[in-house]
């Protein structure tokens, strides 16, 4: 059985893990919030530019733009969107198998998958397994997503012009709520327009089926300034808005993680102080228990 001063030693010691944990579970807890603030407001815009890009390339055609085009696979790309720091439960390893799984099995036909990494723990691991790692970047906080997006939205975009990739993904983890997150892979590049269903609603199907007779009774729209001028300008705007959400959610879903995490922790800091004080109070008893059973022997030691 360990001394008296080990148990008090590590008593001591868990006491200062569990005022580390529950900071941190404090200050997690308001970035959330700000977080979770950010990802709201940027809903709306991103459910406005898919419809705008959705309806467009419904009645402009594949043929309309280069980031429309559909090519067979031989080359892919995946932005793998993690964490620069740990203590968030399985948030970046989630990811990271998604990953591999999702190139072992849905793009085991490519010749070549590389990968566009955000976050250093998803580079550490990687790196370790040799993997084809294209570009590295750190993960950014709320202000520099919208930086971060649109840089790596012209690189893949460059890489698809180029003929370098054939197929671009996405692979983050989505925000649901402050306990659960889920891993989403999205393909971003050939641009693959969302049905207007999904962008209107479950709850209108009136107003999605009136969206669908109206596209298949008008054969175009008019343009201003022009087709390729607006198209232009709002696809790739597209791609770096698909981006920038995978980013908030990916923000938003680590500072739930790690909520969580630290609260699990402090919790199990506070049932570990429980049984080292109950194994520390067992133990001082035997010792005193110990001491009393000496003294009274060597007294009737001394009366015989």
């Amino acid at each position: 059985m360990p001394s008296l001063k080990a148990i008090r030693t590590r008593i001591t010691s868990v006491k200062n893990t569990r005022k580390i944990t529950r900071a941190m579970k404090l200050v997690s807890t308001a970035k959330l919030r700000r977080a979770q603030d950010a990802l709201i407001a940027a809903r709306p815009y991103t459910q406005a530019i898919s419809k705008v890009v959705s309806e467009l390339g419904a009645v402009a055609g594949p043929d309309a733009h280069k980031l429309f085009e559909e090519r067979p696979l031989q080359k892919a790309a995946i932005v793998v969107m993690t964490s620069d720091r740990g203590q968030a439960g399985a948030f970046n390893a989630n990811v990271t198998k998604a990953v591999e799984r999702y190139a072992a099995n849905e793009l085991s036909g490519a010749t070549e998958v590389s990968l566009r990494i955000i976050g250093r723990k998803g580079n550490q691991y990687f790196s370790r397994r040799r993997a084809t790692i294209t570009s590295f970047d750190p993960s950014p906080i709320g202000a520099t997503a919208l930086d971060s997006a649109r840089e790596t939205a012209n690189r893949v975009i460059a890489d698809f012009l180029a003929g370098k990739v054939d197929r671009v993904f996405v692979v983050y983890n989505e925000f649901k709520n402050a306990a659960s997150q889920a891993v989403r892979v999205r393909q971003i590049l050939p641009v693959v327009p969302e049905k207007v269903e999904s962008l209107v609603g479950k709850g209108s199907a009136a107003a999605a089926a009136a969206h669908a007779s109206a596209a298949a009774e008008s054969t175009d729209f008019i343009y201003e300034p022009g087709k390729l001028e607006l198209l232009n300008r709002l696809v790739p705007l597209y791609v770096q808005i698909l981006l920038y959400r995978a980013a908030l959610e990916s923000i938003t879903s680590f500072f739930a993680s790690q909520m969580t995490a630290m609260e699990n922790a402090t919790k199990n800091a506070g049932d570990m102080i429980s049984s080292l004080t109950l194994q520390f109070n067992r133990a001082r008893q035997a010792s005193i228990t110990k001491e009393l059973a000496e003294i009274v022997g060597g007294a009737e030691a001394l009366k015989g």
